[in-house]
Parts: C-alpha cells; sequence; structure tokens
C-alpha cells in the first residue's frame, strides 16, 4: 500500500523527555521506601500512567486511593520538570525531518500515550506542526494496545496500511504491528528484531524506499 502518513511517539521519538518521567518516578519511589533503577524504568517505556505506577509498586499493596494520588503526584512533578524545556530541546535533524516530510506531502501526525503531549509540544514550539495529534486523553487503553495510532490514523483521514509509525519501545512496535501499521524502529527499539526499518536518526527515515 501507498505510504501517505507518518505518525510519530512523542518521548525518545521527536524529543527525549525520558530522564524527567525517570526523576519522577524515583522521586516517588524514594519518598515511598520502594527500589526503583533505570532497569525498571525501562519497562514504563510507551505505558501509561497508571500501568506504570503499577510496575513501580510490584510487591508492595496500597488503596486505590493511595496509588491515584501516587499518580498526580508522579505527574505534578514531572510537569514542573517540564519547564525546562524550550525550543531547543527539539534538534535541528528533527525539525528539517518534519518540514521535508511536509514539503513532500505526508501527513504527520503525534501518537502518544502521555497525557502530558499537548503541553510538550507547546513549550518545544511545535504544537502547530502536526496534521493530527493523538494522546493519553483520546484512549483507554494504551500501548502495547494500539488504540493511540488507530485514533491518529482516523484524524488523519488515512487507513493503517497507508501509515508509518515511528517508535523507541517495544511496545509501541508491538502496537504498531498489532494495528497493521508499518513499524520503524529508533532508539531502543532497533533491538526490535520483528522490525525491518531502524533509523539512527530522524532523517534517516527520509532514504527509505517508502517514501517518494
Amino acid at each position: 500500500m501507498e505510504i501517505k502518513g507518518i505518525i510519530f511517539d512523542l518521548d525518545g521519538v521527536i524529543l527525549s523527555t525520558d530522564d524527567f518521567h525517570y526523576q519522577a518516578w524515583k522521586s516517588l519511589a524514594t519518598r515511598l521506601g520502594i527500589p526503583f533503577d533505570r532497569e525498571k524504568n525501562n519497562r514504563l517505556r510507551g505505558v501509561s500512567r497508571l500501568a506504570s505506577l503499577e510496575i513501580v509498586l510490584e510487591g508492595y499493596h496500597f488503596s486505590d486511593e493511595d496509588k491515584n494520588a501516587f499518580a498526580e503526584e508522579k505527574n505534578n512533578t514531572y510537569r514542573e520538570l517540564l519547564n525546562n524545556l524550550t525550543p531547543e530541546s527539539v534538534s535541528e535533524d528533527t525539525r528539517d525531518t518534519l518540514d521535508e516530510l511536509k514539503r513532500r506531502g505526508y501527513k504527520i501526525a503525534i501518537g502518544s500515550s502521555s497525557k502530558n503531549t499537548k503541553l510538550i509540544l507547546s513549550r518545544v514550539g511545535l504544537l502547530n506542526a502536526f496534521d493530527a495529534i493523538a494522546d493519553g486523553e483520546d484512549i483507554k487503553k494504551s500501548k502495547p494496545d494500539p488504540e493511540v495510532f488507530l485514533v491518529a490514523a482516523k484524524r488523519l483521514g488515512l487507513n493503517p496500511t497507508n501509515c508509518v509509525v515511528v517508535e523507541d519501545a517495544f511496545a509501541g512496535i508491538e502496537a504498531a504491528i498489532a494495528g497493521g501499521f508499518l513499524p520503524v524502529a529508533i532508539g531502543d527499539a532497533t533491538n526490535c528484531q520483528s522490525v525491518e526499518y531502524k533509523l539512527n536518526k530522524l532523517s534517516d527515515i527520509l532514504m527509505f524506499d517508502f517514501l517518494k
């Protein structure tokens, strides 16, 4: 099928706020006396906030009320850290790639599980750069369920088979495949054996044969 649209994950693809997430979860875990390290943090990538919290709290029991409060505490810490974002947080390579894709006539979208997507895009000056945005506010199921990508494709007016999904997390690659999209890996997801197309940097996508 002809590729007409590209859907990007946000964290780790368009820019990296992974360390902000780690710092926020680490702060919560430390306050609760729960061990938390980079290895466990990697399991949270592409996963919703509440699902991430369950991973953080593995082996520990808290009420649903406490869990909701913990999730809110983590998000408040994370949003404070987002104040460090500026337009310079997005690389020139990424901006040039988005501009070139639009120049070639492709529709571009964000498909992210984060409920802070619009805040992040606003801070880095990319809120109006995409033809569609689907995020954690639009879905009930997080990756590896393909819901967020299906919402993004629908908002672009395209079928999944006409769209590429660019992801840095294994859960995102699984979601792309499950939804019938062409998966493209960057970052940690390049270790996924089921992906044919892999990027060292975002502009590498311009060299692939599925684009004009």
